[in-house]
């Protein structure tokens, strides 16, 4: 139906606001501090600018507390992404965004247009996007519903990355009930640049041009970022047309026009940004914010592709592969020139202005005057005070399991959704065009090279709302250690994060409890590690019926190595190799993998974890594998020593003879700061010399066709092929 607008005083009296997310009280606000009643135009700019997806008016306080500054970091949050200096005049670009809530809707477009607006932030800053992964969560595997929406988010980021050309070396996919109605969808890109190079979102300079580049504006993706700030209910249908379409083929003509105008034109451009949440209205007003600025555009030249938009529609639309430039004024043909040679729209559209009024202009009227503050810096900011969840204050219970059938156990765990083999997935994305990637998905992370230079980056995404349930801030802290633990497996040295941090309802004193006590664990973390946060990414209120999903950040990670040779991959290289355990392991099961297989959910206080050991064992493993003492390495994490052992073994297709002196149960403990690292015997010595007490030699590799584990209380053998049945068909099975 077409959209009806109202006068200012029928929007008083009839509320439409309170259905995009705005209250009463932010009406009120708003227009007190414009000074008369707003437009139809107007409040609805405030509804998608002073939303929490747009202005972080919960989150803020939060994110404040963030580490986000070292010695490499050259641009830190406020921009498109992040910039870290890698040396060799070269930096790493890189940002992760959800679109939780539109995968919820319209799964396949959900997914393909989160990738295509993460790529948009990394081109934005200049650099050339060399690298996508993902981080999904799902019900269970069991439900047709969940069935549909991991085989269509997988083809929708696989269909988009695939289409533009940009290799996806990595990621991740859990499953828990507590995400059945609310699917976790995080994207994460990164980029390579030459560090002078560097872009900005400003539109600077009065008189300066703002042109519009790229596909036509639609009426899909209307007020997409109030969409990503409300709840689901079963009482009200989602708004379907609130998820954008995307286009890969045009994305890809947009890459590399934009890359061109940086690289070729760097005296006419000024500033540019991606037109994403919020379309138009967030890239253009939050440009002039950022110049101190003011701003006038037209609604009547923005290319359309439907007819009868409204400027309501027309500014708050999510349509996507769409840009906003700035263009110092008496280049704006030598930049359109550009575009059109890429077959694309440009246009002038407005310009720069002496003050700060957001000023926008529709068939010869005026449909917007306020000041550029009042949609940006002006936003609500709430305090909210957080309230301890009493799940959190029941008496300690320590889960203790007991194991009376090691190989059964071994394999029903090795073939749970989370834990088995995710090939079913990665299979169908492209993990190696562009020709740049090292290490494929499948081990502890991906890893792609620079190209001219000698380094080479390695990413990951890790998330684990079980810890975060049982402990928040302490599952903070446990999830930036594991996703450095995997760079580290990878011989890569951790160096900046960023982040999607997916929450429940932050108006509700737990649900905020949750977030700000997480935040305090992901930042001492990260400060330990010396990994700064440079970018990210806020998505609350991820519940349905008013039951929140556990209290999930994702943590993206890239590590640097500026030699090739020492990238490390998990997979058993030849039999006679040492297997070593790195770390202390615990009776740590409070939360694990091995409580819901035998509880069906989880219970009690998380285990200890010691940031200072954690942060110790991290830096003997990186200098073992940057010495040469090391063949194969791989982080202990869910499923603990019986996952990990299993996927080397299966990885290298070679079995092992092992000793463990523990009770049975702590195959299955996830202990934090843990390796399997395989060595070669000539390196013995030297190995256990630098690693001193944090190494235990278990045995060795073996040519035979089976893994033996002798422990304290059971002996088990497993051959190959049925470790290969479990992990292989753990989902697969699943899905049929």
């Amino acid at each position: 139906m077409p959209r009806v607008e109202l006068s200012p005083k029928d929007i008083a009296i009839k509320k439409p606001y309170l259905d995009w997310g705005l209250t009463e009280y932010e009406y009120d606000r708003f227009r007190t501090k414009l000074g008369r009643l707003p437009n139809y135009t107007e409040i609805g700019l405030a509804s998608g600018m002073w939303s929490e997806h747009c202005a972080y008016k919960y989150s803020k306080p939060v994110l404040k507390q963030f580490w986000t500054k070292n010695e490499r970091v050259l641009m830190g949050p406020g921009e498109g992404a992040g910039v870290i200096d890698i040396g060799s005049g070269k930096a790493v670009v890189f940002k992760a965004e959800s679109h939780n809530h539109p995968s919820a809707v319209e799964p396949y477009e959900g997914a393909a247009t989160g990738v295509g607006g993460i790529i948009r932030d990394i081109f934005s800053i200049g650099a050339e996007p060399v690298a996508l992964l993902d981080s999904l969560a799902f019900g269970e595997l069991d439900e047709a519903h969940t069935q549909h929406l991991l085989d269509q988010i997988v083809a929708g980021i696989g269909g988009y990355g695939n289409a533009i050309g940009i290799p996806t070396i990595g990621g991740e996919t859990n499953f828990d009930p507590t995400y059945a109605r609310n699917p976790l969808v995080n994207a994460m890109c990164i980029g390579v640049m030459d560090k002078d190079a560097i872009q900005r979102g400003r539109a600077a300079g009065v008189g300066n041009a703002i042109i519009y580049v790229g596909a036509k504006t639609g009426r899909d993706g209307i007020n997409g970022a109030s969409f990503a700030s409300a709840e689901f209910s079963d009482a009200e249908q989602a708004d379907r047309a609130a998820v954008q379409v995307g286009d890969p083929f045009m994305e890809k003509l947009l890459t590399d026009a934009c890359l061109e105008v940086t690289r070729d034109h760097q005296e006419a451009l000024v500033g540019m940004q991606d037109m994403g949440a919020a379309g138009l209205i967030s890239s253009s007003v939050e440009m002039a914010d950022k110049a101190d600025a003011g701003m006038t555009i037209n609604l009547d030249l923005i290319p359309q592709r439907e007819s009868g938009m409204i400027p309501f529609e027309i500014m708050l639309s999510e349509s996507q592969e769409r840009m906003l430039l700035c263009v110092a004024a008496g280049h704006e043909q030598e930049i359109i020139d550009v575009f059109q040679k890429y077959d694309l729209d440009a246009v002038v559209c407005g310009q720069v202005t002496a003050g700060h009024r957001y000023q926008l202009t529709f068939k010869n009227e005026t449909v917007c005057d306020v000041p550029v503050s009042l949609l940006t810096s002006d936003a609500p900011v709430y305090h909210q005070k957080g309230q301890r969840p009493a799940r959190l204050d029941q008496p300690a219970t320590d889960f203790a399991p007991e194991i009376t059938d090691l190989h059964d156990t071994w394999l029903r765990l090795l073939g749970q959704p989370t834990i088995a083999s995710k090939k079913s997935i990665y299979r169908r994305y492209d993990a190696q065009v562009k020709t740049n990637t090292v290490v494929t998905p499948g081990s502890d992370a991906g890893v792609i090279r620079v190209r001219g230079t000698k380094s080479a980056l390695a990413a990951t995404t890790d998330s684990n709302g079980r810890y975060l349930y049982l402990d928040p801030e302490r599952g903070g802290a446990l999830i930036v250690a594991e996703a450095a633990r995997n760079l580290v497996a990878s011989g890569t040295e951790p160096i900046g994060i960023t982040d999607c941090l997916n929450y429940g309802d932050p108006t509700k004193p737990e649900i905020f409890y949750e977030l700000e006590e997480s935040a305090h664990g992901i930042t001492a973390a990260c400060k330990a590690l010396n990994t700064p946060v440079i970018s990210g990414n806020v998505s609350l209120y991820n519940e349905t019926n008013g039951i929140a999903i556990y209290p999930t950040p994702m943590i993206g990670m890239v590590g640097l190595t500026e030699d090739l040779h020492s990238i490390t991959t998990l997979d058993f290289k030849r039999p006679g190799d040492l297997v070593y355990l790195l770390g202390r392991t615990g009776a740590d099961f409070n939360g694990t993998e091995l409580q819901k297989l035998l509880t069906g959910g989880i219970a009690g206080r998380l285990f200890d974890f010691d940031l200072d050991e954690e942060v110790t064992v991290q830096k003997l493993a990186l200098n073992a594998i940057r010495r040469g003492f090391v063949t194969a390495a791989h982080d202990l994490s869910v499923g603990g020593f019986a996952a990990a052992l299993s996927e080397m073994a299966l990885a290298g297709q070679l079995g092992a003879d092992l000793q463990w002196d523990v009770p049975a149960s702590y195959a299955f403990a996830e202990s934090a700061g843990r390796f399997l690292m395989t060595v070669p015997a000539a390196k013995q010595a030297e190995f256990e010399a630098l690693l001193g007490s944090r190494a235990r030699l278990l045995g060795k590799v073996t040519a035979a066709d089976q893994l033996h584990i002798q422990m304290q209380d059971a002996d088990v053998q497993l051959t190959m092929a049925e470790l290969t049945q479990a992990y292989e068909e753990g989902i697969p099975c699943r899905m049929k």
